[in-house]
């Protein structure tokens, strides 16, 4: 009995054993997901010009695939020069972040993934499944997969902090409204500048042609914004890829001496480091 309570403990402690609404789904849940659009496949940001694992012998593209964004930063705004509008304080650090040069010991290069919204502006396909009361994103980038529960459920009023937050979803005709909230310390609204607990984000997935998606996401933050900022992006589909294994630790050769000067070791691995 007290190694159950103790196994329990753990698991409520991990955020393993939450209390999760679940039913089986029923035929008639089947038949209404095929009334919404086709979200389902790979898709990938328009412009980028590489990514996935095409089958069928369709060539890669050449693009700047493995590009990053800033950590955690938002997809930037297609058409507009203007970012985010920050508070005072905050404008003051991301202003302090703009002159110093990006630090080589970085997320990136410690494997870590920039979590929302810069996941979602990665130059990297993602992968959309749609079951009853759940839209999953699979990101090829740093293996992340994302869920937004169209179940009926609400925001928790205690959001355990994520890389991605917590995503709460519904249908308003042929458009998936997601509401995120929740966000780990590791996040950032734009490089240098970290968040509030108040940070909302607000996404809506729309098809504007079988093979086009476009998704435009709001943030909202009265602590550090001093406006919602909105941003519109662009996915094409591509019916005949498939998600590639990206294991960013793998072969990971990124180090930080004693000093804390990062480095990397450009020794192939499996030889010998030449004296």
């Amino acid at each position: 009995m007290l190694f159950a309570l103790f196994i329990t403990g753990i698991l409520a402690a991990t955020g393993l054993a939450q209390q999760i609404p679940s039913k089986a789904p029923t035929p008639a849940d089947w038949a209404a997901l095929a009334k919404l659009p086709d979200f389902t496949g790979v898709w990938e940001r328009a412009g980028v010009g590489s990514g996935g694992n095409p089958v069928f012998g369709t060539p890669r593209g050449a693009g700047n695939r493995g590009a990053t964004s800033e950590r955690g930063a938002a997809p930037a705004a297609r058409g507009a020069a203007a970012g985010p509008s920050f508070t005072p304080q905050y404008e003051a650090m991301r202003a302090a972040a703009a002159r110093e040069p990006q630090p080589e010991d970085n997320s990136t290069a410690n494997c870590l993934p920039p979590g929302m919204p810069g996941i979602m502006g990665q130059p990297y396909p993602m992968e959309f499944l749609l079951t009853p009361g759940k839209v999953t994103i699979v990101i090829e980038a740093y293996t992340q997969v994302r869920h937004i529960y169209t179940d009926g459920r609400t925001l928790p009023q205690d959001p355990d902090p994520k890389f991605f937050g917590t995503s709460i979803g519904h249908w308003e005709g042929d458009t998936l409204v997601a509401e995120t909230a929740g966000f780990n310390d590791h996040v950032q609204v734009a490089r240098g500048v970290p968040h509030s607990d108040k940070m909302k984000i607000v996404e809506r997935f729309r098809l504007t042609d079988p093979d086009t998606m476009t998704i435009e996401m709001t943030i909202t933050d009265p602590v550090v914004l001093t406006k919602p900022y909105t941003t519109v992006s662009t996915l094409r589909r591509h019916r005949n890829w498939t998600i590639s294994e990206y294991i960013c630790e793998e072969n990971n050769r990124n180090y930080v001496d004693q000093s804390g000067k990062a480095g990397i070791n450009l020794t192939v691995p499996g030889t010998q480091k030449k004296d």
